[in-house]
């Protein structure tokens, strides 16, 4: 007879620039962050459903931090600028981590929701390879554990890139022109928080949703022209 699982965990996985065009705003994202921990912290049924991840990619991919429960986490490391935009690497690094992770968990004894995976970008991607990788991860047939990406555009990023990396067009936004970088991190920090405790609370023995909060001070990458 098989043992029901322990309980259902969501994934959430920041895969944030580091480039060094966000050299002077990872401090905002990073104190973002950091307030997203302490909410959650704040929302202990909300948090014991959630499994959190912070991946940097630039020039290569680094993980800043490895897939935890976060109230078990003391502090969240920071990110740091370097190098330039390659998607490539991680798309391809993020295939094979979502296999580990979700794999892990399942031996430990956890059933697990599709993973959710959060992007933050301000510039276009310096390598032409990288939609061949980002296939095969959201791929569901040869990916069983292929991620909802929501995808979140700064800076100079154009729109229809980051339409290209959302898996759905309501998960791909950007922000309105004129905002200040500083600020909308903010704004998608705070998005961030309420998408994963609304999603973790929406979960019912139905189907389960993922709810994504749109920030204020950005539109649909959809919408614009």
């Amino acid at each position: 007879m098989t043992a029901a699982p322990k309980a259902t965990l969501l994934p959430v996985y920041v895969l944030a620039d580091e480039s060094q065009s966000m050299g002077a705003h990872l401090l905002d994202l990073n104190r973002g962050l950091a307030e997203l921990h302490e909410a959650l912290l704040g929302q202990p049924m909300a948090a014991a459903k959630v499994r959190f991840s912070i991946i940097g990619f630039a020039d290569d991919v680094r993980e800043r931090m490895r897939l935890a429960d976060l109230r078990r986490t003391d502090h969240l490391p920071g990110l740091i600028s370097r190098g330039r935009t390659n998607y490539a690497e991680v798309f391809a690094d993020l295939r094979h981590r979502l296999h580990a992770d979700v794999g892990s968990l399942k031996q430990e004894g956890f059933a697990v929701y599709r993973p959710a995976v959060f992007m933050l970008t301000d510039g276009q991607p310096n390598d032409n390879a990288w939609r061949t990788p980002y296939r095969e991860l959201i791929d569901r047939d040869s990916t069983p554990e292929a991620p909802n990406i929501i995808a979140f555009g700064v800076g100079s990023v154009r729109a229809d890139v980051i339409l290209r990396l959302a898996t759905r067009p309501e998960f791909a936004f950007v922000a309105l022109a004129g905002i200040d970088v500083g600020s909308a991190i903010a704004r998608f920090c705070t998005a961030l928080t309420h998408s994963i405790i609304h999603s973790v609370r929406a979960r019912g023995p139905g189907a389960p949703r993922l709810v994504v909060q749109q920030p204020d001070g950005f539109e649909m990458a959809i919408d614009v022209v």
